[in-house]
Parts: structure tokens; C-alpha cells; sequence
């Protein structure tokens, strides 16, 4: 700081000395007689601005490296500050009043040097500030050494004006300054004030002993001393009194006139300057009142929002009537076309007196097939929607034609059926494991033990058994996310010892929850996961055929355009929500189907109505297991395979339903009349209820009977049918030590995340041999789901809008902008408020959507299409959310910046902390992340305005967003103030100690790009972070055993489990 306290008192001396210089050689040519002729003034002051001009040239260089941090343009700024040809009036007067001598008593550059040192040096102006010189010190102290008062050296010294080093004597003839000048106390000379000052002559005010304006009093024991001119010339807060008021205008240093009506006036101006047409100026105002324009601007931005959302929604619901009447079109056309082949068909039979059944099957397949190929052909050149819906129903129809005749068919003849329609094959996915056993890390816990069997295509397979039996692990198991465990044994993937991770594509997870999007329709949850998950290359229409054919098959065809709902908005029916979550990995057509209690809560005909539609998706070779609890006997039925598990992870039963009673009777467990199978098998299992004691049969030996029944290898630990169970029980549940759980349970957690990592960084190739869209194509998805949540959730943007409004208000209105410190107070508010209210409102984009995420990131959808998505929406908060602040506070404070200048801070400021909250919403539940909200802007804005010398503290501060926010806006409005050059030429150092104790660091106006730029970076980064997390969480699900409990407030407070056992469970965020 030394060493730039030095360079500025240097620069300013050179400054200085030059000004000097050309006043002397400008005024020595004059005499008395010329000073009032017109034509030599005019003369005179352009030689002397021809010499201020080549004085820029002279010393632009030392300027630019000493003082470029606060000087855009040299010649322009010297020239707004000491450019007096448009007003050379004073120059004119002191020479009349000096009667020719006025360069004697122009202060050299040792003198200014004498002068800034003391400025410079930080001394109070209470105080005898300057240094003792050649003619002001204890022993010499004449009248000239006042304040406002000035002698000339005697007419025969000759005094070089440029010597920087000798003081002359100057102690003839004192007189007061002159007006236009300043004269400081302690040395006796003149220095020029600047443009933008009112220096006249002081006059004495009998009431207080003041020389008004000035702050100086009379010397005591001199009466015939008198009033001078000015004393001091420095920053605002020092010598506010030498600058023109605020409400008036100088058009020279010696002129001070009211501003009129219809204009304003700042401080330091030269001019008054003109109103806007709808801003109020009453006379000597200081400021023109906008508030007008904010309000314009406001309801002109309202009324375009509103425009744009009920039209982008007028677009959607004209879209949905249009594909609706497309729909009932197609559908009727169809209907007509079917009658019209029933009865051609009839007519044919009739005519050629066909008896026999398979011959008329026969034709009606043969004309079904002819007629269908043009068709199929016409459809995967369709382009209208009603061409494509046509087509769509058309083959619907005639599929459940098909069915409708051969409703006894087997999976081959379903084959067969399929190839006569040509139906798209799927491949098929059969699931083979062989005494598998699924070990907890760390604790030798069994989860599951030696499990055989194997889900087969084309079947539905359910898998049940009282609770702690493995039901969940098991499914996981299947899919290969067992991370933690230790597995044994062999699963087999058509046969091959492949992973099925190889198949994630052709791999559909019904989650227990419904995680459902509640502000799309039904049709559009199914829609935005058929263009993610089915084939690239797959045609539109036959995409359109899929989704109609879910929800035909489902149910749902009356509340297609229905609202999903959530907790806080009520929509579709708790069975119709569960079919859409079913719905959702219906239409990516799957070969393998896995279902978490997909009957859960329904009652027995909405649970019907979903087996049924499963039954024809396993008609189309679908291998579909799915765990269910107490299904009815109907339901029960409806099922082509059990898998029966007990207590431990033991199976007792794999085979088909039809024959489990008879298995379970060859062992004298038989099911009483009127109870219901499962039910009966469960309460046993559980314990509840006992075999009869004829059976010799207890629930601890049925998992053991079934391995002999099958002839599978019995481990030697549970030969023995109760000593064996007991201790296969005890295994299964652990027998460790109360003082050795809490080791076992860090082994187990650091093993977890060990093979996570594995997990995630191993590449088991994609033998699914489906092409999905790619990340662009899935941004483009992504994109447009987005968009319409965002109108659909216009009211949260309205109350988030109407926040911002109010807080523009209070803070433009309470922190007002003021020429000494440049608005910085009002500005650290904005950056406080503006932070907070965005960031608030950012975290909704990822902490809502953490259940949809997850599971869509699971079912392969890009991460990186999702994120960047979200990011691109926000972009409209990024560029609205400034201008609606801006509307208000900006027309309430009325900154010397534009608008445009604060808008373009703003962006920066509102896309770096978006980019923050981004962060904090996926690395944070929702409360821990809107308190993070909270503290952050405050504690940096503390950190970034701290004036603390500490270095950790600056480093820090460097860091911050907060800091470089601030600097941005303090420099936009420094560049356009009136006072500023002249402020800034005389003592930079003021920023830094007097106007600005909000700004630690002085800025520099020529780098206004920097603190812009360092603002976006600072959004960039907790942005990749986001990302970064991002993957991370999916690591952490894509490894684990996974099951994602239902929040007890939906959207409120969300808790996320990852379930190693029923009755295991840990917990993370």
C-alpha cells in the first residue's frame, strides 16, 4: 500500500507541475491593458488549452501505469476535469485581482508535493496536516499560511515551476485566493479547483465564526485579517462544501446556479441535465423520480408472461383436443372397418357352405394376413396423427380379434399368432440360478441360501413368503445389484454365465412406490418413456401403436389426459396411479419384467385388471416375476409359477401354481375348504400356524424337504431337520456379540461402497442389442417435459416473481444511492437478497425430483441429458428473474448506472448462484440445503467486505462470489458518475478508506469484464460439481441393493432407503 501511496503522490506532483507550467507561460504574455480585450482572452486560452492537450500526450505513459486502475481514456478524463475554455471567466478575474502576478502565486511542484503528501498521509483536516516548509513554520508564519489565503515571491526571484524539490520564498504581498482556487493551510499558494467544484470567495457568517462555505475560521489576534477563498480540495467526504450541491449546477468553478424544472442535478454537476417525459423533477432536484417506468416495465413484463403462458397453454390443450378428435376418428374408422370384414367374412362362409371350424380359422387367418401387409407397410411411411392412430387401432383391433378366437392358445401357438399379424418379436430372457447364496459382507450373514430354479419367458412368476424371507434380495440378486454381499453360486442368462447388466436396456424395475410425475398426464408419463427407452431406430407410428396398446391394456384410456396428481394437487386414482407406474415399463417393451408389489393397495378388480395386462405381455414372451403379498385365490390363479420362500432366504417351493397344493398335500399339509392357498402357506411359514401332527412335518424342515424332493445338494449343517434348522436360523440372523455389531456394521458399510465402486467402473458390454436415443435426442425429450411442468407450475413462478418484486422495492427505497460511496450499501443488499431469493427457488429443480432421477437414471436415461436439461429450463429464471428485481429496484433507487449495466451484473449473478444451488440440492436433503441457502450469501458478503489485513481473510475473499458481485456493480456505477474523474485524479486512495468500506480491494474501471467473468466462474464450478454428484448418487443406487421407501409427505420430506433385507436396512441421503 507504501509503495502505491508513493507512485500516486508522484503522478500527482507531475500532474500538477505541468498544469503550472502552462498557466505561467499562458498568463506572462499579458499585461494589465489586455486582461479586457476580448480578442486576446481568446487567444490566450487557446494557447493554454493547446498546452493542457500536449500535457496528455507528455504524460499519458506515467498516468496510464500509476493511475489506468481508475482512468479509461487520459485525455477525455483530464479534459471533464480542468477544461475551462468553455468557461474561462475565473482566469480572467484573478488576473485582475492579482493585477498580473497571478503565476507567482501558483503553487510549483515541490509545494504540491508538500500538499498531497499530507492528503495522502491520512492526517485529519482538524489538524495542521502539511509538513513545516520554507514559509509556513513555527518560527515563520505569516497571514499567506491561512487557509484561503495565498502570497506571490518577490519580482525579481525567478521561479521554475517545475522544480519538485526547492521551495521558493513566497511571503509578499498575502492576499485572499482567488475564486476558482483553492489555497491550503500551511503553504502559500494557489492550486486550480477542478471542473465539477464551486470555489468562490468565502464569506464570514457571524453566527457560528465560519467562512462560509468553507469550514475555517479566522486566525485570532489578526483583525484585518479576512475571509479568503477556498482551503481544501479532496475526496467528497473530506471537502464535500468545495463541490457543487446536489439540486444545482456549476458551469464553472465561480458559478453555482439552481436547477430548473424538468431537470436534475447531482453532485458535481456541470450541467443540469434533462428528465425523462414520465418522470416528475420539481425545481432544484437532485434526482429525477422514475418509479413510473418501473411500474410500466413491470405490468409490460406481466402482461407478457401471462400472454405467453396462457398461450403456450392454449398450444397444449389445442393440441390434446386435436389428437383426442384424431383418436375417436381412428377409432371409429377402424370399428367401421371391422364390421364391414365381419360381415364380409360371414357372406364368404355362407357362400362356399364352410362347416368345419379350422377351416374357417384357417381362411380368416389367410385373409387377415393379406389385408394386414399393406398396411403394415402403408404405416411405417405415415406422417399425420391420424394417419398413425389409424394405423395403431387397426392393429389392436385385429389382435383382439385374435385373441378373442384363440383365447386357450399356448405361448407357441401365441408365437404363431404373432407371426400371422406380424407382431415386432422381442428377445426373450430366461433366468436360470443354481444353489445361490447371498452372504452379507462383514457380518457372514446369510440373506438368501441355496436358492435353484429359474423364471422362464412367456410365464408370470410370483414370488412369495412372510416377511424377513428375502423377497427383495432376491429380486436384486437377479438384476446383479447385489453390492456388499458375497454371492455364490451360478446365474445363468439364456443359459450363459453372462451379467445381466448385459441387458439393462430389455430390462424393465416397477419400483413398490409410484414415482410418477404428478404435474404430466397420464399420456405424457407413457410417452416421455417410450421415446427414451425403445429403439432409436424404431418408426413413429409404430411407437404410437405401443403406447396405445399399454393403455388400452391397462385401463386407462379415460384418464389418458388426466393429471397424475400429487399430495398438494389431487389427480388420478391411487389403482389408475399404480397402473401408470406399471405403464411405464410396459411401453419400452421388456424382456424381462420385475414388479416390487405391484398389487399393493388395489383392490381385487383393479389388481385383476393388471395381472391381465401383464398375462398378455407374457403372451408376447415376457419373462415377468414380480413379488406380491396375500393375493386373492383369483389372483392367485392367474399366476403360471410360485416361487415360495421362507425365513432366511430358504426356498421351500418353485414350480407351477397349479401344482403347489399337490406338492404341499404329498407332504400332509392340506389347504381347509374356503381359505385361500397362499394365505394358508404364509401363516405357516410365519409360524403362525402348525401342520398337523400326522404330517411329521414341521415349517423349519419344508425348505429342506424341497431340496431332497428335487434332489438338490443339501448342505451338511441342515441334514438334521431341527438342530440343522436351528442352526441355519441362527446363521441366517447372526449370533454376533452386542460388543462386535457396531465393527460388523463398518465392515460391512465400507464393503458396500467398495463394491459399489467396482460396480460402477466395471463395463459388462450391452447385449441387449437395442439402440436408444442418444444424450442429444434425450435432451430434446428431456427439454420439452420440462417446459410443460414449468407452465403447468406457473403460480410458484408468480409468488416467486411477486417476492422479488417486493424485495426490489423495500431495498431500492431504503438504500438509496449516494455520490460518496457509489451505491455500494444498496448494491450489498441486492447482492444478499437476490442470492438468497434465487437460490431458494433453484434448489426446486433437483430436491422435488430426486425419486424420478433415480429411478429414470436406473432405467439407463442419460444423467447427462437430464442435468442439462434442468439447467437449460432455469435459463428462463436466469434471464426473467433479474429483469423483474430490476423493474423495481432499479426505478425506486435510480443508480447512475443504465440498466443495462445492472441487468448484465445480475444475469451474472443469478447464473452463478442457480449453478450454487444446483449443488447444494443434490448433495443435501431439502431442510439441510435451504439453511445452506441461507447462511452462504451472508457469510461470504461478510467475508468479501471484511477490511480485516488478515491474509487468509483476503485469500478467502478472493474466492468469493459475493466479492467480485459487488465490484461489478460499484464499477458499472463508477463509470458513469458525474464527480468521478475528478475524484478519482485527486486522490484514488478514497475509494478504498472513505466511500467504499464495502469494498476491501480497489477496483479497476478498465477490467469491468473481470469481476463479470470470475462471477459466471464461480457458477460454473458448483455446476460440474452438481454433475459430478450426480453420478455419484447413481453409483451409489446402480450398485446397491436397492429399495426406495415412500416419504411419509410426498415432495415434503423425503427419506431414501437402500434395503439390504427386509428387515436390514441403511440408510443414506
Amino acid at each position: 500500500m507504501g509503495r502505491r501511496k508513493l507512485c500516486f503522490q508522484e503522478t500527482f506532483v507531475s500532474f500538477f507541475v505541468s498544469l503550472v507550467f502552462i498557466f505561467h507561460r499562458g498568463v506572462i504574455c499579458q499585461d494589465d491593458s489586455s486582461l479586457d480585450n476580448p480578442a486576446a482572452n481568446r487567444l490566450y486560452n487557446q494557447f493554454v488549452f493547446d498546452k493542457i492537450s500536449n500535457l496528455t500526450e507528455v504524460f499519458e505513459d506515467d498516468i496510464k501505469r500509476e493511475l489506468g486502475f481508475c482512468i479509461t481514456n487520459v485525455k477525455e478524463d483530464y479534459n471533464e476535469a480542468f477544461n475551462f475554455s468553455s468557461k474561462p471567466g475565473f482566469l480572467n478575474k484573478c488576473g485582475k485581482t492579482t493585477k498580473g502576478d497571478m503565476m507567482q502565486r501558483i503553487c510549483t511542484a515541490a509545494e504540491v508535493r508538500i500538499y498531497f503528501n499530507g492528503l495522502l498521509g491520512g492526517a485529519k483536516r482538524a489538524t495542521n496536516y502539511l509538513k513545516p516548509n520554507k514559509n509556513c513554520n513555527l518560527s515563520s508564519w505569516m497571514s499567506g499560511c491561512e487557509p484561503g489565503w495565498a502570497c506571490r515571491t518577490a519580482k525579481d526571484v525567478k521561479v521554475d515551476l517545475k522544480d519538485d524539490k526547492n521551495v521558493p520564498v513566497r511571503t509578499q504581498q498575502c492576499a485572499p485566493c482567488c475564486a476558482g482556487f483553492f489555497c491550503p493551510r500551511g503553504i502559500t499558494c494557489m492550486i486550480p479547483c477542478p471542473l465539477g467544484a464551486y470555489c468562490p470567495e468565502a464569506k464570514l457568517n457571524r453566527t457560528t465564526g465560519l467562512c462560509d462555505p468553507y469550514h475555517y475560521q479566522l486566525p485570532s489576534g489578526q483583525p484585518n485579517h479576512t475571509c479568503g477563498g477556498a482551503d481544501i480540495w479532496a475526496d467528497i467526504v473530506s471537502s464535500s462544501e468545495v463541490f457543487c450541491s446536489a439540486g444545482s449546477f456549476c458551469p464553472s468553478t465561480i458559478d453555482k446556479l439552481p436547477c430548473t424544472r424538468g431537470h436534475f442535478c447531482r453532485t458535481g454537476s456541470t450541467a443540469e441535465k434533462n428528465c425523462f417525459k414520465l418522470a416528475t423533477c420539481n425545481p432544484r432536484s437532485t434526482n429525477q423520480n422514475i418509479t413510473a417506468y418501473g411500474i410500466m416495465l413491470f405490468a409490460g413484463l406481466g402482461f407478457l408472461l401471462i400472454i405467453l403462458y396462457n398461450c403456450s397453454d392454449q398450444v397444449l390443450a389445442t393440441r390434446e383436443r386435436r389428437q383426442a378428435k384424431s383418436r375417436e376418428k381412428a377409432v371409429q374408422s377402424v370399428r367401421e372397418t371391422q364390421t364391414q370384414e365381419k360381415w364380409k367374412s360371414a357372406k364368404d362362409i355362407a357362400k362356399k357352405h364352410a362347416t368345419e371350424l379350422q377351416q374357417s380359422f384357417s381362411r380368416t387367418f389367410s385373409r387377415r394376413k393379406s389385408m394386414k401387409q399393406p398396411d403394415l407397410m402403408r404405416g411405417k411411411s405415415l406422417h399425420t396423427q391420424s394417419q398413425m392412430f389409424r394405423y395403431a387401432y387397426g392393429q389392436i383391433e385385429k389382435e383382439k380379434a385374435m385373441q378373442e378366437q384363440n383365447k386357450n392358445l399356448t405361448f407357441s401357438g401365441v408365437i404363431s399368432m404373432a407371426n400371422d399379424i406380424e407382431i415386432r418379436k422381442r428377445p426373450t430372457i430366461e433366468v436360470a440360478f443354481k444353489d445361490l447364496t447371498i452372504t452379507l459382507k462383514g457380518k457372514n450373514k446369510h440373506l438368501m441360501r441355496c436358492v435353484t430354479g429359474k423364471l422362464s419367458p412367456g410365464r408370470v412368476s410370483a414370488v412369495m413368503g412372510p416377511s424377513g424371507a428375502g423377497k427383495t434380495t432376491f429380486l436384486t440378486a437377479l438384476t446383479g445389484k447385489a453390492a456388499g454381499c458375497t454371492m455364490t453360486g451360478m446365474i445363468l442368462v439364456n443359459g450363459k454365465v453372462e451379467s445381466i447388466q448385459s441387458y439393462k436396456r430389455i430390462i424393465g424395475f416397477v419400483p413398490q412406490d409410484d414415482i410418477v410425475h404428478g404435474n404430466l398426464t397420464v399420456e405424457e408419463n407413457l410417452w416421455f418413456s417410450a421415446r427414451c427407452r425403445l429403439p432409436a431406430d424404431l418408426p413413429k407410428p409404430e411407437k404410437v401403436l405401443v403406447v396405445e396398446r399399454v393403455i388400452e391394456s391397462l385401463g386407462l384410456q379415460h384418464v389418458r389426459d388426466s393429471m397424475v396428481g400429487t399430495v398438494e394437487k389431487r389427480g388420478i386414482s391411487g389403482g389408475q396411479r399404480k397402473r401408470v407406474n406399471v405403464g411405464l415399463e410396459m411401453v419400452m417393451e421388456p424382456s424381462l419384467l420385475i414388479l416390487d408389489e405391484p398389487t399393493s393397495g388395489l383392490d381385487s378388480s383393479s389388481s385383476q385388471l393388471l395381472l391381465r395386462a401383464l398375462r398378455r405381455e407374457a403372451l408376447e414372451g415376457v419373462n415377468i416375476c414380480m413379488v406380491v403379498h396375500q393375493p386373492s385365490y383369483t389372483l392367485f390363479r392367474m399366476f403360471d409359477d410360485l416361487i415360495l420362500l421362507a425365513k432366511g432366504g430358504l426356498i421351500c417351493y418353485q414350480g407351477s401354481v397349479k401344482k403347489v397344493e399337490e406338492y404341499f398335500s404329498s407332504l400332509g399339509i392340506v389347504v381347509p375348504e374356503r381359505v385361500n392357498p397362499p394365505d394358508y402357506y404364509i401363516d405357516i411359514l410365519e409360524g403362525i400356524l402348525k401342520p398337523s401332527t400326522s404330517s411329521g412335518v414341521t415349517y423349519k424342515q419344508l425348505p429342506v424337504r424341497w431340496m431332497l424332493h428335487n434332489g438338490y445338494p443339501v448342505p451338511s449343517d441342515m441334514l438334521k431337520s431341527i438342530e440343522g434348522m436351528a442352526s441355519a436360523e441362527n446363521s441366517a440372523h447372526g449370533g454376533s456379540a452386542h460388543g462386535s455389531v457396531f465393527w460388523q456394521d463398518v465392515k460391512a458399510n465400507v464393503e458396500i461402497k467398495k463394491d459399489t465402486l467396482q460396480n460402477n467402473f466395471s463395463n459388462s458390454g450391452d447385449l441387449s442389442q437395442r439402440q436408444v436415443p442418444g444424450v442429444y435426442q434425450q435432451f430434446r425429450y428431456f427439454l420439452g417435459r420440462l417446459g410443460k411442468q414449468r407452465l403447468r407450475e406457473a403460480r410458484t413462478l408468480a409468488v416467486d416473481y411477486l417476492i422479488l418484486l417486493l424485495a426490489g422495492i423495500c431495498l431500492g427505497t431504503l438504500a438509496k444511492v449516494s455520490d460518496e460511496t457509489f451505491g455500494a450499501m444498496g448494491y450489498t443488499y441486492t447482492v444478499i437478497a437476490v442470492s438468497l431469493l434465487c437460490k431458494i427457488t433453484a434448489l426446486r429443480s433437483f430436491s422435488l425430483d430426486k425419486l424420478h432421477y433415480w429411478r429414470e437414471s436406473r432405467a439407463g436415461m442419460s444423467s447427462l441429458a437430464y442435468f442439462l436439461a434442468k439447467d437449460t429450463v432455469d435459463h428462463f429464471n436466469t434471464i426473467v428473474k433479474p429483469l423483474v428485481y430490476l423493474s423495481m429496484f432499479y426505478f425506486f433507487n435510480n443508480p447512475r448506472s443504465s440498466v443495462g449495466d445492472n441487468y448484465i451484473v445480475l444475469i451474472c449473478l443469478v447464473y452463478c448462484v442457480t449453478g450454487i444451488a444446483f449443488a447444494l440440492a443434490i448433495l443435501f436433503e431439502p431442510g439441510p440445503a435451504q439453511l445452506w441457502s441461507v447462511l452462504l450469501p451472508v457469510v461470504l458478503t461478510l467475508i468479501a467486505t471484511s477490511t480485516n489485513d488478515n491474509k487468509i481473510v483476503e485469500s478467502i475473499s478472493e474466492l468469493c462470489y459475493t466479492r467480485w458481485a459487488l465490484e461489478a456493480f460499484v464499477v458499472s456505477n463508477a463509470q458513469r458518475s458525474l464527480a468521478y474523474h475528478s475524484l478519482w485524479i485527486t486522490d484514488g486512495e478514497w475509494l478504498q478508506h472513505q466511500a467504499l468500506p464495502s469494498l476491501p480491494h480497489l477496483p479497476d474501471i478498465n477490467r469491468h469484464l473481470e469481476p463479470l467473468c470470475s462471477v459466471l466462474l464461480y457458477g460454473n464450478f458448483p455446476k460440474e460439481v452438481a454433475l459430478s454428484s450426480f453420478y455419484a448418487c447413481k453409483t451409489i443406487l446402480d450398485g446397491s441393493i436397492v429399495n426406495i421407501e415412500k416419504p411419509q409427505r410426498f415432495y415434503k420430506k423425503k427419506q431414501y432407503t437402500i434395503i439390504a433385507e427386509d428387515h436390514n436396512t441403511v440408510h443414506c441421503s
